[in-house]
């Protein structure tokens, strides 16, 4: 996910897409716990997806404040 991408998304969607990969991103600790996970990557992926949506609400929550 590009950070273009994220920006462009409403709150409603990046809360629900933050949800989402917060869900998936302990999956894949569990997997990697267990020795089962295919791609350990991913895990660095979902991490940077999670960053850059926290980093657009934050952005956007004291945009707010100051207007």
């Amino acid at each position: 996910m590009k950070a273009a991408e994220v920006r462009e998304m409403s709150l409603d969607e990046l809360n629900s897409k933050l949800k989402d990969l917060k869900a998936e991103l302990f999956n894949l600790r569990f997997q990697h716990a267990i020795n089962q996970l295919d791609n350990p990557m991913r895990m660095k992926a979902v991490k940077k997806d999670i960053a850059r949506i926290q980093t657009v609400l934050q952005a956007r929550a004291s945009s707010e404040d100051k207007a």
